[in-house]
C-alpha cells in the first residue's frame, strides 16, 4: 500500500491522541508473564512485533511443549528474547526462523552466550544467523561475558530469563555499553515483580526468583518512540501547534524520552499533566544553525531527529548508530538515500550521520522508500507539512504504530491509497 501525505502548514490547538502502550515494555513483560503466569499487563502495545510475541508464547502452550516452528517474521525483539526463553523450556524442542532480512541479522553473541550457560542451540542454516534450532534445557551456569556495545537486546534476553535459572546470572559487559536505558528499562520491570537485581559499573546480578507469591498487575507506559513523529509533526508546524498525549511519565522506564530535551532545541515545549498526559507545543521558530547529538542510549529516534533536522534547515550530526546498520534494514544507508532524494547533503560513517540542505519544496511528489522498515516511514510522514510526499509500503507502520496514519488525519493531514 502507497499512501499520499500532504499538507499546508497548520495550527493545531487541543488535538489528543492515545498512543498504544510501549512496544519495548510490552514485549518485556509477554516474556515476564510466560515465566510468571500470575502477572497481568495493562494498556499492551498493539503491534505487530507484540502480537508475534503473544503468538509464540501461546503455541507453546497449545502444544503442550512438542516441536514447533516459530516465525517472527521482521519482529528482531521477538527473535533475541524468544531465543532466551525456549532455551530454558526443558523438553521443548523449537525452530526460530523470520523473514529474509531476519535471517541476515546476527544472532551469534547471544546464542554463543546461552550455550555458554549449557543451552543447546544450533544453526540450520548459515552459521552466526537465524533460523535456529532451541532444544530447551535446565541452565545450571551462571556467569557470562557479552561484549558492552551489541545490541541491548542481547542483553535484555538473558536478563529476563535470569530469576528463573537455578543459580540467578552474573553478567559482565565488556567495553563501553550501547542503550544503557533499555538494559535499565530490564532490570526496572524485574524490581517491579520483586526480582532482586544490581547494576555496578560493567556487571549485572540478578537473584533467582522460582515464582511471585502474590498477582502483579504493570501498567505498561505509552511509546516514547512512537511519540517521536508527533515530536516532529510540531517541530515542523506553525506557532501555537498544539497535540496532546495521553500516558506519559516524567520519570520514564524509556531512554527515548529525551525527546523532551531534544526537541526543546526545535522550539517545542513540554507540559507534564496530573493525568499523566503530555502538552507538546511549538513556541518559538527559533532554531540553531548546527546540532550535534551522541545517540548511543536512544538509536532508535535517529530517524526522527534527521528528517525534523532537515525539515528545519539545520545542519546535523548524529552519532552513536552502529547498530542502526543491522536493523530492519540499514537504516544509515537508507536515511541517506532517501534524504538525498529530497535535496540533502548526507554522510554516513559506521556509527553518525551528517545532513545538510533544505527540501526542495519544487520535487513533484517525492516517493519515500521505507525498506520494510516502519520507521522510515514514519519518521518521513512529518516532511508533508513542507511538501507532498507518497510513502512507499505505508502498511508497514503496523509492526510499532499500527494507527500511525489514522492518527496523521486526526491531525489534519491528507492521506490518500494511491
Amino acid at each position: 500500500m502507497n499512501l499520499k501525505i500532504q499538507n499546508s502548514k497548520f495550527k493545531i490547538q487541543n488535538a489528543t491522541i492515545a498512543i498504544t502502550g510501549s512496544k519495548s515494555e510490552t514485549n518485556r513483560l509477554l516474556l515476564l508473564q510466560a515465566l510468571y503466569p500470575n502477572i497481568s499487563i495493562e494498556n499492551a502495545s498493539n503491534s505487530d512485533d507484540s502480537e508475534v510475541m503473544v503468538d509464540a508464547l501461546q503455541k507453546l502452550k497449545i502444544i503442550n511443549q512438542k516441536s514447533l516452528i516459530i516465525d517472527v517474521h521482521h519482529a528482531g525483539t521477538a527473535m533475541r528474547f524468544l531465543t532466551a526463553f525456549f532455551a530454558i523450556q526443558e523438553g521443548a524442542e523449537v525452530i526460530l526462523t523470520g523473514s529474509s532480512r531476519m535471517q541476515e541479522r546476527p544472532i551469534q553473541i547471544l546464542v554463543d552466550a546461552l550455550n555458554q550457560l549449557g543451552a543447546e542451540i544450533t544453526y540450520i542454516e548459515k552459521e552466526g544467523f537465524p533460523p535456529i534450532k532451541i532444544v530447551g534445557k535446565k541452565l545450571i551456569q551462571s556467569k557470562v561475558s557479552l561484549p558492552a556495545n551489541v545490541s541491548s537486546q542481547f542483553v535484555s534476553a538473558l536478563l529476563l530469563i535470569a530469576p528463573k535459572l537455578e543459580n540467578g546470572l552474573e553478567l559482565t559487559l565488556e567495553g563501553a555499553i550501547t542503550s544503557r536505558p533499555y538494559i535499565q528499562m530490564t532490570l526496572d520491570l524485574l524490581g517491579e515483580i520483586g526480582v532482586k537485581t544490581s547494576f555496578v559499573n560493567n556487571s549485572i546480578k540478578i537473584h533467582p526468583k522460582p515464582f511471585i507469591e502474590s498477582s502483579k498487575s504493570i501498567h505498561v507506559e505509552s511509546d516514547w518512540s512512537s511519540a517521536s513523529y508527533i515530536y516532529s509533526i510540531v517541530a515542523l508546524s506553525e506557532i501555537g501547534t498544539e497535540i496532546t498525549l495521553s500516558n506519559f511519565k516524567k520519570n520514564s522506564l524509556q531512554g527515548d524520552s529525551v525527546l523532551v530535551e531534544i526537541y526543546k532545541n526545535f522550539g517545542v515545549e513540554t507540559v507534564f499533566n496530573s493525568d499523566n498526559s503530555i502538552k507538546i507545543s511549538k513556541n518559538s521558530n527559533f532554531k540553531p544553525d548546527t546540532i550535534n547529538f551522541n545517540l548511543i542510549s536512544s538509536p532508535d529516534i535517529a530517524q526522527t531527529i534527521a528528517v525534523t533536522c532537515f525539515g528545519l534547515g539545520i545542519e546535523c550530526k548524529l552519532t552513536g548508530l552502529h547498530t542502526l546498520k543491522i536493523k530492519e534494514t540499514d537504516r544509515l544507508e537508507a536515511l541517506k538515500n532517501e534524504l538525498t532524494l529530497l535535496g540533502a547533503s548526507v554522510q554516513i560513517t559506521e556509527d553518525s550521520i551528517s545532513i545538510q540542505g533544505f527540501p526542495n519544496i519544487e520535487l513533484n511528489n517525492a516517493i519515500i522508500k521505507t525498506y520494510q522498515d516502519h520507521r522510515m516511514a514514519m519518521a518521513f510522514a512529518p516532511l508533508a507539512i513542507k511538501m507532498p510526499l507518497t510513502i512507499a509500503n505505508a502498511d508497514v507502520v503496523s509492526k510499532s504504530y499500527p494507527a500511525f496514519w489514522s492518527d496523521l488525519k486526526i491531525l489534519g493531514f491528507q492521506v490518500t491509497e494511491i
